[in-house]
């Protein structure tokens, strides 16, 4: 069985504040990426920096982004400009004794790299495969596929994960022992992003049923061991 190599930080993507919490498992850079929905692409365009919110999707070790051929933010990061991209979860809000020690437990995977136009067509399917199956997993089998014109208005891209940095704080409020006597309430209070009922669009049949690939995923992730 082969594994993935470590994480090897760069002087760009070394973790300095707080380097107690960097992690340097690629599995760990995975799991953050894997669980989550949109992340943060920061570019500059016309000198200044600019980010946005993006869906994106994994396949090994690169990340697929994609958007409209039009976009002038995706149109620079495509030219060869170097960009960054990230992935953040907030797991719990970290009341402490005093306001200083107040924080947040999270896992925050940061990417630096150059996107590359995914130009092959067996790979544009496989990147936007990714980002279907990342955001509504199931849904790539069951959909129609993009036609022409949806392919040629769709800019497909392709990101390294070469150089990565993971952070992950967890646990209770790192208060100062001076405070430790203070009747302040501390601790934390946990965030969960759970999904709810799924609500059928109002052009389906009537009686139309909630697919195994939408009710299996409620059930997964409204479960107590989830």
């Amino acid at each position: 069985m082969t594994t993935a190599p470590p994480l090897s930080p760069t002087p760009r993507s070394t973790v300095r504040r707080g380097a107690t919490r960097a992690r340097t498992d690629r599995a760990e850079l995975y799991a953050v990426l894997d669980a989550g929905l949109v992340g943060h692409l920061a570019v500059v365009l016309d000198g200044a920096p600019l980010v946005l919110p993006t869906g994106y999707g994994r396949r090994g070790d690169t990340l697929y982004l994609h958007g409209s051929t039009g976009a002038a933010s995706l149109r620079a990061a495509a030219g060869g400009a170097r960009v960054c991209f990230t992935v953040t979860h907030v797991d719990g809000v970290v009341y402490a004794r005093s306001a200083f020690h107040h924080s947040v437990n999270y896992r925050c995977a940061v990417v630096h790299g150059v996107l590359t136009p995914v130009t092959d067509p067996a790979e544009r399917l496989l990147g936007l495969e990714a980002l279907t199956e990342q955001l509504a997993p199931g849904s790539w089998s069951a959909a129609r596929r993009p036609d022409r014109k949806e392919l040629a208005a769709t800019a497909v891209l392709a990101l390294d994960l070469a150089e990565a940095s993971v952070k992950v704080r967890t646990g209770p409020p790192g208060d100062d022992d001076a405070d430790l006597d203070r009747s302040t309430w501390a601790g934390v209070l946990p965030l969960r992003t759970v999904p709810g009922e799924p609500e059928p669009c109002p052009l389906l049949p009537a009686g139309a049923q909630v697919p195994a690939r939408v009710r299996n995923r409620v059930l997964r992730r409204l479960s107590p061991s989830a």
